[in-house]
Parts: structure tokens; C-alpha cells; sequence
């Protein structure tokens, strides 16, 4: 059987999958993807931003996926589509090398409980372990040293890649990818003061993922204090990201990479957060709101929009001198309350 990697397809079936205008040889085959630059003899490139016109004319794909309006530029055969990136985010599974791999079953080296249920076309690898009441469903991939903990449910087709880890009592729904070294159901960071030291509080909730999400490297969800962390449908969330205890994330959001929410926020449906965004706790997000990167939001923001805070960068010493006139404002405006005070009595 032929692997992802070594498939090619002809234009006419791609242009079928991806309900694009054909403009050429419907039975020319192409085998790869790559960048205009980059493409060869055999790989069909891609158009999606005008920055890159420029590099449409010399290119040496054998077609190229574009929109309508740069058809004509386009040198050799084309798939004209209104979103070509949205076409090239789908052509690219068919060349995926994980895609159609057959399953290769348990690992010798891993250890399943035997209270544990796999179900048909599942794959474990090297050392993993996998406690009792565990939960597999069809055609899902465990990847090497990955671990499971117990009564903790996997939906159908979902991956884990090497070493992730999943706590006690996690459900993650169908089709969910988890890259390397992501935590699952950590406990939240929950402690009490007595005046002396910190009391841990014992996190009892757990984590729920929606169908559709990918967890990137790295990031951790904890679980939550009483009730679960909640993760929507079709969620997105990068690298090396952090979500505290009780967290509830809205269908189709997407977080990028060092993204810090606090405990008991609450992200709205379809929200952006830009890298290194921070959410402190117990706020809530409505629908529809974008977060520009390195942000940090203390406040509720109950309306859609585009938000941003702090300052972008500039020479330093203009940032020192900036420095000292935000320690100012406070004294100044002060200062314009009595002028405008004085001048109204006057």
C-alpha cells in the first residue's frame, strides 16, 4: 500500500475535492505541495497572499492553486478558487505522510490495563500507559510514551503525538490532535493562606475537550477546582499556552503560542488571541472578540471588536523618556481636573 507521501492525484480530482475552476489538463498529475518558489516538475503550488505575485510568473510548479483574479498571470495550468488558502489548507491532508497510515496495534513495550477499552483499528506505542477505565474509541493513534490516566475517554480518530499526558478523568472528543508534551488535567493552581503558608486545595473537577480541537506542544489545560475546564468544538491552541482550572473556551477560538488565561475566565465563541496574550481570572470575553498579541486584559469585555494594550516598541531611549511621562499622568491629570474646576468658577 502506498503511503500519503508517494500519492498523486490528477487536477480534475483535485479541483472536484476543492469545488475549484479547472483551467488545463484535468488529467495532468501532480504529487506534492509547495511554495511558488520552492515547487518543482510534479507539485502543484499555491497563491495566497499578493505579496508573493511576484514570484507567480517564474515559478516552476507544474500548476498553481489561485484566485480567480490572478489567473491570467499564472504560466502554467491553475485551480481557481475565491479562498486558494483555504483550498491549499485542504489539498494538504491528501499529502500528509501520518494520513492512511494503517494501524500498527499495541506496542509490545506498552501497558494497557486490562480494564482498559481499545476500540477497532487502534494504535499504542512504546510505552505508553494506559490505566484502568480508560475509554478508546475507533481508529484513534497513542504515540510513543504517552500516558493515560484513569477513566479517561478518547473519541473517535483522535491523535496524541509522542509524550503527551493526560491526567485522570480527561474526555477528549473526536478528531482531537495533542503535539508532544502537552499537559491534560493537571491540577489547577488552587491554594489557601493562613496567614503562614499556602493550603492546597485538592482539584476534583476535570478537563473536557470538544470534538475537532489541537492542543500544540508543550501547553497545559489543568483540571478544574470543582466543575470541569471546558474546551469547545473545533478550538485551536499553540504551543507552550497555559489554562488555568475552570477555564471555559468557546467553539472555534484560537489561541496562540504563551497565551496565559487565569482561573474561572470565560472565552466566547470565536475569539482570537494573539501570542502572549494574558486574561486574568474570573472574566468573561463575548463572542467574536480579538485580542492583539502581548496584550494583557484585566476587565470583562462584553462587546465584539478588536482589543489592545500596552505600547509598541520603539528606540529606548524614546521608551525611557515615555517611561518617566506615564508615571506623570496620574499628577496631571489631577492638574487639568483643577484648571478645568478654576475655570468654570471663574
Amino acid at each position: 500500500m502506498n503511503s500519503a507521501a508517494q500519492a498523486s492525484y490528477t487536477l480534475g480530482e483535485l479541483a472536484e475535492r476543492i469545488e475549484a475552476r479547472l483551467v488545463g489538463d484535468a488529467n495532468l498529475r501532480v504529487s506534492g505541495l509547495a511554495t511558488l518558489t520552492d515547487a518543482g516538475p510534479g507539485d502543484l503550488a499555491f497563491l495566497a497572499n499578493r505579496a508573493y505575485l511576484k514570484y507567480l510568473a517564474d515559478t516552476r510548479a507544474s500548476a498553481v492553486l489561485v484566485h480567480p483574479a490572478h489567473g491570467e498571470a499564472c504560466p502554467c495550468p491553475r485551480l481557481e478558487l475565491e479562498n486558494p488558502y483555504l483550498g491549499y489548507a485542504r489539498l494538504s491532508h491528501l499529502f500528509d505522510p501520518l494520513a492512511n497510515q494503517p494501524s500498527r496495534g499495541v506496542h509490545p513495550a506498552a501497558t494497557v490495563s486490562p480494564q482498559a477499552s481499545l476500540g477497532a483499528h487502534v494504535e499504542v506505542g512504546a510505552n505508553c500507559v494506559i490505566e484502568a477505565g480508560v475509554e478508546i474509541a475507533d481508529d484513534c493513534v497513542i504515540g510513543a510514551g504517552s500516558f493515560i490516566g484513569a477513566d479517561t475517554r478518547i473519541g473517535r480518530g483522535s491523535r496524541l503525538h509522542a509524550n503527551v499526558t493526560l491526567y485522570h478523568g480527561v474526555t477528549v472528543g473526536e478528531r482531537a490532535i495533542l503535539h508532544s508534551g502537552c499537559v491534560i488535567g493537571g491540577d489547577g493552581f488552587g491554594f489557601a493562606h493562613d496567614g503562614q503558608r499556602w493550603e492546597k486545595i485538592a482539584q476534583l473537577g476535570g478537563v473536557t475537550l470538544g470534538d475537532d480541537v489541537e492542543v500544540g506542544s508543550c501547553s497545559s489545560i489543568d483540571r478544574g477546582a470543582l466543575g470541569d475546564t471546558v474546551i469547545g468544538n473545533g478550538v485551536k491552541i499553540d504551543s507552550q499556552v497555559q489554562i488555568a482550572h475552570n477555564v471555559q473556551i468557546g467553539d472555534h477560538s484560537a489561541l496562540a503560542g504563551c497565551v496565559g488565561i487565569a482561573g474561572s475566565t470565560k472565552v466566547g465563541r470565536h475569539c482570537l488571541l494573539g501570542g502572549g496574550v494574558g486574561l486574568s481570572g474570573h472574566l468573561t470575553l463575548a463572542d467574536g472578540v480579538q485580542i492583539t498579541g502581548m496584550s494583557l486584559v484585566t476587565n470583562s469585555i462584553l462587546e465584539p471588536g478588536v482589543y489592545s494594550s500596552g505600547t509598541g516598541s520603539m528606540s529606548n531611549s524614546q521608551w525611557r523618556k515615555n517611561a518617566v511621562r506615564f508615571k506623570q499622568l496620574d499628577e496631571i491629570a489631577k492638574r487639568l481636573t483643577r484648571l478645568e474646576r478654576d475655570m468654570r468658577d471663574s
